[in-house]
């Protein structure tokens, strides 16, 4: 406890709170300078000049300033939490994870402990960890905004688009943010889909007043170019960069770097685009030289390869790959370690099975027509999926809702009610089947409002992996199976900068992805002799040599009187804006072979992993 306050004490508490009651910290640390014994000082005063040193930048002093309140009042989760803070500030990263840690022991219910822990995890780059603090600071204060984008933030970083998503719920009705938050709220909804909101975001955005103001507006106008031209709207996008010229972003200091990065960024793709291929390469090149940030590096790595691969220079491609797969899977290493041992299996969901016997004991349960029920686009990633659904979008009759893992979370919600997936799909009710296909369709309406009486494309690769769920829920649903040359499709994901940890790990080698190729195909083919399901296999040099005869088949397949609309996807595409797969950009042209046997270039590379892929081959009517 506090010594009795003595009059002269009592007066300049009084004076020290009416100058932070006036926002005159200046005023407020000189008094609290003037305190003859820190020791023996009145709490609130210690507070008091704990902040005041805080907004003073003097951060050693704030810190022991604090460590003095815990040390005399241990119990005080406020103290610790300020702590935590100033800690943080200071840089003393240890001194503030002790401290915030403390904080959250003595109030777990409190969401600004969990958020501040949480700000730290993040400005560490621990991001599971960030992740796990800032969604409890949610899960206790629904309407904290703060957290809720924080939040949001850590599950990008993760991979957790559900997460990401959940977290930024109504996001377009909140208020406007300052400028940094509204360019990672604006960053974080682009990846989401939700277009329309992220430039709201960013036309709302609270500037900065002073020197600052143009180069925030810059980073602003870096981003909305980098926006347009994901939503292929090349114009607008050299628009926006007008006042980003490259001879400017070249002359910024290296305070500047982020502006830098993400101006260059958007050039050298917006050059790629325009085939400009040179000049993308040294921008790709430079930002590989300069950049510290193990993503943008990996993503410049990816990009130069891309360029290099165009331009048929495949030795310097498959160079500027090793450069890219080696920051990626350090960067997963963070995430998803176990992975990285030897024999791990990225691809978890291989090792859900079905048997016949167990198939045997389903009790049938009513279900949708064929006609009621999604239609799912599925085969491994960069086989033509996003290609297809784009033709079926294209479509009057057909609504596509992009690329959405909703499969997936059924399967967390069976999990989440301590029901074991796949096996306890044998004792679903009739209650609990309608209950999960309520939950899938309500997921549904949230990105697809205006489906109406449009069938539903549910194009999602490795549902493929999800056969039992599907045919559980959806038994007379029409699939079709994207299938390409296994090398090639091999050849493209391990040029893909994919977000999640886990398919980093398992497109870092071409081994490993073979591997993974084959367990996918295996899982597949296992379930379809048990579940029979209604499966079109779409292959996609057939497609390309014979376009006009595969759209009538799929029309065929899956029963409307006209496909014609389908072949109409590339024009389509263009003005559908946002696609959310790497295939953005190509699905907005019109069909064409380019693609078709490209995996040749780097046969070599391929020589060891084909007795991997042979016997898969064969079953798929591909050879070598």
């Amino acid at each position: 406890m506090s010594e009795p306050v003595s009059p002269s004490s009592q007066q300049l508490l009084a004076n020290m709170l009416a100058a932070y009651n006036h926002g005159d910290m200046s005023r407020v640390l000189a008094l609290g300078e003037s305190i003859a014994d820190l020791d023996t000082a009145d709490d609130t005063a210690l507070l008091l000049l704990g902040f005041a040193q805080q907004s003073a930048a003097r951060g050693t002093e704030a810190v022991a300033t604090f460590r003095r309140l815990t040390a005399r009042r241990p119990d005080v989760s406020e103290y610790w939490n300020n702590l935590g803070i100033v800690a943080r500030q200071a840089g003393d990263a240890g001194t503030a994870e002790q401290a915030m840690l403390k904080a959250v022991s003595l109030a777990p219910e409190q969401a600004e402990v969990h958020y501040n822990l949480g700000l730290l995890y993040a400005q560490q780059e621990r991001w599971l960890l960030a992740r796990e603090a800032l969604l409890q600071a949610v899960s206790l204060a629904p309407d904290f905004v703060e957290a809720r984008l924080q939040a949001a933030y850590a599950c990008h970083f993760c991979g957790d688009t559900r997460g990401a998503e959940v977290a930024l719920e109504g996001a377009a009705d909140w208020p406007p943010q300052p400028a940094d938050q509204a360019l990672i709220l604006a960053t974080i909804l682009s990846s989401l889909g939700h277009q329309a909101t992220a430039f709201h975001s960013l036309d709302q955005a609270i500037l900065p007043e002073g020197p600052q103001r143009p180069l925030v507006q810059s980073r602003i106008a870096a981003l909305r170019a980098s926006l347009y031209e994901r939503n292929n709207q090349i114009e607008y996008a050299r628009a926006e960069l007008s006042a980003l010229p490259l001879e400017r972003l070249q002359s910024l200091p290296p305070t500047e770097q982020t502006l830098r990065q993400a101006g260059l960024q958007v050039h050298a793709s917006l050059a790629a685009r325009l085939g400009e291929l040179d000049q993308a390469a040294a921008i790709y090149q430079q930002l590989l030289d300069e950049g510290h940030d193990a993503q943008v590096l990996a993503n410049a790595a990816f990009s130069l390869a891309a360029a290099r691969d165009k331009q048929r220079r495949h030795d310097e491609a498959w160079q500027a790959l090793q450069i890219a797969h080696a920051k990626q899977l350090a960067f997963a290493a963070d995430f998803v370690p176990e992975l990285l041992a030897e024999g791990s299996q990225p691809l978890d969901m291989v090792t859900q099975q079905v048997s016949r016997i167990e198939f045997d004991r389903w009790t049938p349960r009513q279900a949708p027509s064929s006609q009621e029920s999604p239609v799912f686009v599925v085969g491994f990633p960069r086989s033509g999926t996003t290609l297809l659904e784009q033709m079926l979008d294209a479509h009057p009759d057909f609504r596509s809702m992009d690329e959405r893992a909703f499969v997936y979370e059924l399967i967390k919600r069976m999990q989440l009610t301590g029901q074991v997936y796949p096996a306890d799909l044998a004792h679903l009710t009739q209650h609990n089947v309608d209950q999960l296909r309520d939950i899938y369709a309500d997921m549904v309406r949230r990105v697809a409002p205006d489906l109406g009486q449009r069938r539903l494309v549910d194009k999602n690769p490795l549902n493929m992996l999800c056969l039992p769920m599907i045919a559980r829920l959806f038994p007379e649903a029409r699939i079709i199976l994207c299938l390409r040359h296994p090398c090639d499709v091999l050849l493209s994901c391990f040029m893909q900068p994919f977000r999640s940890p886990a398919f980093m790990v398992l497109c870092s080698s071409l081994e490993r992805l073979a591997r993974g190729y084959v367990d996918a195909f295996e899982h597949w083919y296992r379930h379809v002799e048990i579940f029979a399901p209604r499966v079109l296999e779409w292959r996609y040099e057939s497609v390309v040599a014979r376009f006009d005869e595969h759209v009538t088949r799929l029309g065929q397949f899956l029963q409307v009187s006209d496909a014609s609309p389908m072949a109409q996807f590339a024009e389509h595409a263009r003005n559908k804006g946002f696609i959310s797969t790497p295939s953005y950009a190509q699905v907005t042209q019109n069909i064409h072979g380019k693609a078709v046997n490209r995996w040749h270039a780097y046969r070599e590379k391929f020589e060891p992993v084909l007795p991997i892929l042979q016997p898969m081959m064969e079953r798929l009517g591909y050879s070598d």
